[in-house]
């Protein structure tokens, strides 16, 4: 099976072998209505890839021609995420709203060639008759479209009128510009579309100066052929709009750029949908477009996510030319390789119990050297204080154990990592609660290291903090936002909200970290031993987002592909 990339790269070396083009310039064209998500990294994984592939060159343009929805905000957003990705497009960065008055003249130029003119018919109307209304875009429906009254108006009046509704002299919806194509074709995309439609908005960048605003499907291959883009590569929704995209560079006389699709990143347990995710933000379900929940570039980098890890990701995941929906697990997958090799291994402890070692002179201090990273040496060591007084998690003691348990109970050794083997000798309970509030043991000062005598069999490692010297953390454990695979297959008629995960955060405030972690650097990962993979919030004094655990869930990993 080709992949994604291998297809397109095959098409732009025929392109180029065929003489049609000499050289290669793609385009990452963003609408600035919201922040990007991991499904645009695939498609500026893409954009970015070919050009560079090829040795061509990749612009950022931004297709800002919807002022109702489009903010400054977004576009700074936007360019952050992309930076912070690795890309790079120089003194490539354009806005189709720098094109209006371009725009506006090809516009003109359909018009004088008769092949577009001003329609009265309301956007309802339109639709009917076109044959859109509940139907199907891109399928055969019979019987045809009608055609509008206002089909027929002469060059001059189209002239006349389309110069008016810049103007402003006709209210918001009264009028549009349409292109004049077959009312009867089977693409319905091709039936006379929208090519302007006049709003009364201030654009973000262009104020008021405008009160007609170009429609997507007309400005976008214009805007590509300004820039003469050789190769627009969208996914495979646009499919159907291709050959309208080719109609208006046609019509329009201008560079003709070539569109090829690929298939969009579907993944489980989550959405990728900027109207969904911005619902999510606006009632209030998570804490902005950055939560850590959230498939946002934004949100998975807060949670701890590589851009290494992203990009790996998307080269491998092989999707065909057809829309497919990849495991999410895959993700982590790829994430959990990066990580293992970049992780600085720490020790802390989210539940705390406190265990006393008896035969431990109080207050005497021994300072034990800790690996930073196994995986590379030059990560070199840190120190770790060991005292009389440690916090362990909860889960490992057990007053009666269940079965295969073999951490701390009483009578039971159990190493304490990089530290000594200990035995239990009881525990402390609460007088009033009765809940156990301590445990206790004793340790063997020639297992200094973990190293059991030859008589002893140890059967588990425990990680500790000293309490007298640990930093008091806040742990923020994420799961899923989405409590199954599909989240847009709702049942009993409800919406994708009912599938949201009511367990998707937990906030543990007691938590206890080794004293390195008092000076833990934004966006460095750690690995919380027999934990998972952590990296510190920039909201919070000393708060840490889990960003994966450590266990795969990735089915038969060794040579495994996901398959499209």
């Amino acid at each position: 099976m080709k992949t994604t990339g291998d297809f397109i790269s095959d098409c732009i070396r025929a392109d180029l072998q065929s003489g049609r083009f000499t050289r290669v310039h793609t385009r990452f064209p963003p609408e600035p209505n919201g922040w990007l998500h991991i499904g645009h990294c695939k498609a500026s994984f893409i954009d970015f890839s070919m050009a560079e592939q090829f040795g061509g060159k990749c612009n950022l343009r931004f297709d800002d021609t919807n002022p109702e929805k489009e903010d400054y905000s977004y576009v700074e957003a936007i360019k952050q995420d992309l930076r912070w990705m690795g890309y790079d497009w120089e003194d490539r960065e354009y806005y189709a709203s720098d094109y209006y008055e371009y725009l506006y003249d090809l516009a003109v130029k359909i018009i004088q060639k008769g092949n577009a003119y001003v329609d009265d018919l309301s956007e309802r109307e339109i639709s009917e008759y076109r044959g859109t209304a509940g139907a199907d875009k891109g399928a055969s429906i019979t019987p045809p479209g009608r055609n509008s009254p206002w089909r027929d108006r002469s060059v001059a009046e189209n002239l006349d009128l389309f110069g008016r509704m810049r103007a402003g002299e006709f209210p918001d919806g009264s009028r549009t510009l349409r292109a004049k194509i077959d009312m009867a074709h089977p693409n319905l995309v091709m039936r006379d579309p929208v090519m302007y439609r006049i709003r009364r908005e201030n654009h973000y960048r262009a104020g008021n100066r405008w009160r007609i605003y170009p429609m997507y499907d007309f400005q976008h291959p214009l805007s590509d052929a300004k820039e003469g883009i050789t190769h627009s590569l969208c996914s495979l929704e646009y499919e159907i709009h291709r050959p309208l995209y080719e109609w208006f560079i046609r019509e329009a006389e201008v560079f003709p750029s070539r569109q090829i699709e690929f298939a969009r990143l579907n993944m489980t347990r989550t959405v990728l949908s900027k109207r969904w995710l911005l619902r999510l933000v606006q009632e209030g379900h998570v804490s902005g477009w950055d939560d850590p929940r959230m498939p946002t570039i934004a949100g998975l980098r807060r949670r701890g996510y590589t851009p290494e890890a992203i990009r790996s990701f998307i080269s491998q995941i092989g999707i065909a030319k057809n829309d497919s929906t990849v495991d999410i697990a895959f993700l982590e997958y790829c994430l959990r390789q990066d990580l293992n090799k970049r992780a600085l291994r720490v020790m802390a402890v989210l539940r705390p119990l406190k265990l006393i070692i008896e035969n431990w002179e109080d207050g005497a201090v021994e300072i034990l050297e800790a690996v930073n990273n196994p995986e590379d040496a030059a990560a070199g060591t840190r120190e770790l204080p060991f005292s009389r007084e440690l916090w362990i998690e909860a889960e490992d003691f057990a007053e009666t154990p269940p079965p295969k348990y073999y951490r701390l109970y009483p009578g039971n050794a159990a190493r304490l990592r990089y530290g000594y083997i200990i035995t239990c000798t009881g525990f402390d309970r609460d007088p009033h609660t009765g809940r156990i509030v301590a445990a206790r043991g004793v340790y063997d000062p020639a297992t200094k290291g973990g190293n059991a005598p030859a008589n002893m069999k140890v059967r588990s490692t425990i990680h500790w903090v000293s309490a007298a010297h640990a930093v008091p953390l806040e742990a923020r454990l994420y799961e899923y936002l989405f409590a199954v695979d599909r989240p847009m297959e709702a049942p009993d008629g409800k919406d994708f909200i009912a599938n949201l995960n009511p367990h998707s955060l937990e906030i543990l405030s007691g938590a206890w970290g080794e004293p390195s972690l008092a000076n833990a650097a934004l966006e460095q990962p750690y690995q919380f031993e027999r934990l998972g993979y952590f990296v510190r919030d920039r909201d919070g004094a000393l708060a840490f987002n889990k960003t994966v655990g450590l266990r795969d869930t990735w089915a038969k990993i060794a040579g495994k592909q996901p398959e499209g």
